[in-house]
């Protein structure tokens, strides 16, 4: 039997695919590592401009409505004019963000900041999550998803976490708290520029473009009920990113009296870390099994978290959100496996924008509602309020899961 190698164009051709999966890989990572710089750094914004708690969820949720807005507007459109075409944008978007954190530090320049760097995210993360598999399967055509589930995961979860963890740090060793941070990712951004550039192109674009209108959640009928699982599957895990993501860190340095800046990045670098690493070791896991545990560890995690602010303890809270971090990735990856599989091709960039568009209202929704809280009741009675209506909304969404299974 003689075995015929593949021409050389077409050798080179996979290369190129393989390399650009590794490089937008990247690319998201540091994309979502620049939207949560500023979590670590609220408690001096707070300090210095004389913010309240409210105050911080509006800033959190200003950043979640240019999410929304985003891919309401721009999140599916790389489906017909490229996936390129629409990273560089969004890229810039956050550059300009970084630039308005450097020279307007002041409420109205940091709003204004933070929904810019929601308008970029929104556009980021469909297209980043759709190019990936793409790259991924033009390099391997005959595996499966796993590499591609893993990588993506990792480089959103993962970047989100990381962008806290660096920013904390920077904030605590380095002079200049408000500035470095958004000087070092500046830098990161114009190289993610660069490797974008490089990158093949994975969209023909049709002889004749739709015409285009803001976003719609589309998939088949007949999945229309497995699409709204997988929605309240990852609205819920996005309720836990943004309660550590807006209040958390305020949280630690006032009710639980542990001021540090570079904690306040590992606090929600331990919950994303924690969601980044669950997802890394669930490949091995059936998509019901997966499921099934990452509601059952962000429950229980949950219910950790509760005590540790009853108790004011510091270590319950960091395990808490740790549970429930890990529990929330894998309620993410598998709503994001859930839609990839279930969309077609030539909608798959539409689909995974409206799971994203439902679980970034999972960012505004809850950590708003927490923010008005505390001014009528105190921190701790406001989250353990809404540890107590996310744990009812993980129940239903389990409860008609295991209806539609039966």
């Amino acid at each position: 039997m003689t075995v015929t190698a593949a021409p050389r164009h077409e050798r080179a051709t996979s290369t190129r695919h393989g390399t650009g999966f590794w490089l937008i890989a990247a690319v998201f990572a540091v994309s979502m590592a620049f939207s949560t710089v500023p979590t670590p750094l609220y408690p001096i914004y707070q300090r210095e401009d004389g913010f309240t708690p409210f105050t911080v969820t509006i800033v959190f949720a200003v950043y979640a409505v240019g999410v929304v807005t985003s891919l309401l507007l721009a999140g599916h459109i790389s489906d017909w004019v490229g996936r390129r075409r629409v990273l560089l944008p969004a890229l810039a978007l956050e550059a300009v963000a970084a630039v308005l954190f450097l020279v307007w530090p002041a409420l109205p320049g940091l709003l204004i900041a933070r929904f810019v760097t929601g308008l970029g995210v929104g556009m980021i993360t469909a297209t980043a999550t759709a190019y990936l598999l793409e790259l991924h399967s033009a390099h391997k055509p005959n595996a499966g998803r796993g590499r591609f589930e893993l990588v993506s995961a990792a480089a959103n979860l993962g970047g989100l976490g990381a962008g806290t963890l660096v920013a904390g740090a920077l904030a605590q060793f380095v002079d200049a708290p408000l500035r470095t941070p958004y000087l070092v990712f500046l830098v990161l951004l114009a190289l993610s520029a660069v490797a974008v550039a490089a990158t093949p192109e994975t969209v023909i674009a049709p002889a004749v473009k739709p015409r285009y209108r803001p976003q719609r959640i589309r998939v088949a009928a007949a999945d229309q009920a497995g699409y709204a699982v997988a929605a309240a599957s990852a609205f819920a895990g996005f309720a836990v990113f943004g309660l550590f993501t807006s209040l958390a860190p305020s949280f630690v340095a006032g009710s639980l009296h542990h001021p540090g800046r570079l904690l306040a990045g590992v606090v929600v670098f331990l919950v994303f870390g924690a969601a980044a690493a669950t997802q890394a070791a669930s490949n091995a896991l059936s998509p019901a099994r997966r499921f099934t545990t990452g509601v059952v560890a962000q429950a229980a995690g949950l219910i950790v978290l509760g005590a540790g602010m009853q108790l004011s303890s510091l270590m319950l809270f960091l395990v808490g959100g740790a549970i429930a971090g890990g529990g929330a990735g894998l309620l993410f990856k598998s709503a994001v496996g859930a839609v990839a599989a279930m969309a077609a091709p030539e909608v798959r960039g539409e689909a995974l924008a409206g799971l994203f568009l439902i679980a970034y209202l999972g960012l505004i929704g809850p950590a708003l509602g927490l923010g008005i809280a505390t001014r009528f009741l105190s921190a701790t009675t406001a989250m353990l309020w809404f540890t107590g209506i996310l744990l009812a909304l993980l129940g239903a969404t389990a409860a008609t899961n295991r209806a539609l299974r039966s």
